[in-house]
């Protein structure tokens, strides 16, 4: 079972970088909203035993930190 459960994280973690690198048009803001959304789910699944009520409020937790992160230039 521990097995399938880092198959499932590493897969969201690619899925998470891919995403990402197709984001070239988006700005500073929009990127760390999608990012920190990604990295929200992902850890809001592994936190809770993989739970898609975790996974849904990591997402939406991370998505308004990332939205809050400003970045400079």
């Amino acid at each position: 079972m521990q097995t399938i459960k880092q198959i499932v994280v590493s897969a969201s973690l690619i899925v998470v970088a891919l995403g990402v690198s197709g984001c070239a048009g988006m700005s500073n803001q929009d990127r760390n909203t999608a990012v920190g959304a990604g990295v929200g789910a992902v850890a809001g699944s592994v936190l809770t035993g993989g739970s898609p009520v975790g996974a849904i409020g990591g997402a939406a937790v991370g998505g308004v930190i990332g939205n809050q992160v400003k970045t400079t230039k």
